[in-house]
């Protein structure tokens, strides 16, 4: 576990922001902030293809499209989790993205809880080529999981896993201000 982390336990699962990269998680599914027409290319996205090998993207290339605010499930080739989960979050600028980043958020969390999985991590979904804020990020993120966790989950940890000490500072910010 990186250095950087921060662990608490809601309603009997527990919450971890920690500094790492998302694809070396111990976890049986990782959340990859894609675009609508799935395609793996640049930031988490690419270094997740880069570890998991063709096996992903050609999955998605059969799934060919999902919405912005929602999630679709493929395999995760030579990478340590089990799935990986392709969340569509909102592009700045496109109108009404928090509610789609929200969404998102909430998708992935049902779709692990859904297919029985136990662990999830997540990354600062929308941020990179997206152009989201990341700290109206850290806010909906986190209070979208404590209220997902508050309606009853069978998921035991969720993880938000994020590159660099500057962004887990602003989301061990915004944990302390409390969820919202």
């Amino acid at each position: 576990m990186s250095e950087l982390s921060v662990r608490l336990n809601l309603d009997e699962t527990w919450l971890e922001l920690l500094e790492g990269d998302i694809t070396e998680q111990e976890v049986e599914a990782i959340v990859n902030p894609a675009n609508e027409d799935l395609q793996l290319g640049t930031g988490v996205a690419g270094a997740i293809l880069t570890q998991a090998g063709p096996s992903i993207q050609e999955e998605c290339n059969r799934i060919g499209h999902t919405p912005v605010g929602t999630a679709v499930m493929t395999g995760a080739g030579d990478l340590k989790a089990k799935q990986v989960i392709h969340a569509v979050g909102p592009r700045m600028g496109e109108g009404d993205e928090d509610r789609k980043l929200a969404s998102a958020v909430r998708s992935s969390l049902a779709l692990a809880d859904r297919n029985g999985l136990k662990s999830i991590a997540l990354p600062a979904i929308s941020t990179g080529n997206f152009g989201f804020p990341l700290d109206r990020c850290a806010r909906i993120l986190l209070t979208e999981v404590h209220r997902y966790i508050q309606g009853g989950t069978k998921l035991d940890r969720v993880v938000v896993s994020l590159l660099g000490e500057d962004s887990f500072n602003i989301f061990r910010r915004e944990l302390r201000r409390g969820f919202r």
